[in-house]
């Protein structure tokens, strides 16, 4: 997917240049783009001087005018950073969209600070790091076709996207895929665990739990039928996967996962009244 024309001239900048920002960067220097085309805005000596290192770009400390030359500003601080990182951009970025990767800070806070209406934001998960994340995107009113286009093409190199049609899904978007690598996370551990007490290694263990995991969703991003389905395949009545779901049934996993998904739903709602409603 190419980058329509009207943006591909204009730099693009970011306010913040972590992970999140390192990555994106990382793919716009794969597609072509002049290191002196990225501007970057980063406080952190040390994150500086790994932009120099990794892709040769000169990130400044603080806000420059330069930054008036973007037809893009991604805003990748942390949420609780926004409106300190906002205030000394606010005079150069208002004529340039503005794609946010930020939890929380809702487009309304982003037009208010920025003084421009064409927002997009995103909700990354840090598989994006490898180029296996998923990205929920919502687009303001005022933002149009091309423009979708632009922020798609700079997302692919991290992975997937999914678009929205209502703001508020983005929270249920950050509650299942944003925060979602952790409970994969717990679930290796606990596997981890398991094997452990059953004698197996740490690195058997691991092995085991990630494979399993790897192909299991591998054959469910490859099978038409529902995952339901593919369970039921492994599962027979009174055999070793039966006993282990039996168990799970008794203990309420499902039920304690769909409450843990909804809470981490509430949280992105309170995040947003918190730091920029």
């Amino acid at each position: 997917m190419g980058v329509p024309t009207d943006l591909v001239q204009a730099p693009v900048a970011f306010i913040g240049g972590g992970n999140m920002a390192s990555a994106l960067i990382g793919g716009l220097v794969q597609s072509g783009r002049p290191a002196a085309q990225i501007l970057v805005v980063e406080p952190w000596d040390a994150q500086r001087e790994k932009l120099k290192t990794q892709f040769g770009i000169d990130a400044a400390a603080q806000a420059t005018p330069a930054l008036a030359r973007a037809g893009l500003v991604v805003w990748a601080v942390k949420p609780q950073s926004f409106k300190e990182a906002a205030a000394p951009c606010a005079a150069h970025v208002s004529g340039a969209a503005q794609l946010s990767v930020m939890a929380g800070i809702r487009s309304e806070a982003i037009v208010a600070a920025t003084g421009s209406a064409r927002v997009v934001r995103a909700m990354p998960n840090t598989p994006a790091l490898i180029g296996r994340g998923i990205a929920g995107l919502y687009a303001r009113p005022e933002v149009d076709a091309p423009l979708r286009s632009a922020v798609e093409a700079l997302l692919a190199p991290t992975g997937a996207t999914l678009w929205v049609e209502r703001e508020a899904d983005l929270d249920a978007v950050t509650a299942l895929s944003g925060s979602g690598p952790a409970y994969v996370f717990l679930f290796i551990e606990a596997l981890m665990d398991a094997a452990r007490e059953m004698g197996l290694s740490e690195a058997q263990g691991r092995a085991l739990a990630l494979a399993t995991f790897g192909g299991a969703t591998a054959l469910a991003e490859q099978s038409a039928e529902p995952p339901s389905v593919l369970r039921e395949r492994v599962t027979s009545k009174g055999g070793t996967t039966y006993a282990a779901l039996t168990s799970m049934q008794a203990d309420g996993v499902r039920q304690a996962v769909v409450k843990a998904v909804r809470a981490a739903q509430q949280r992105a709602a309170e995040l947003g009244d918190e730091f920029g409603g």
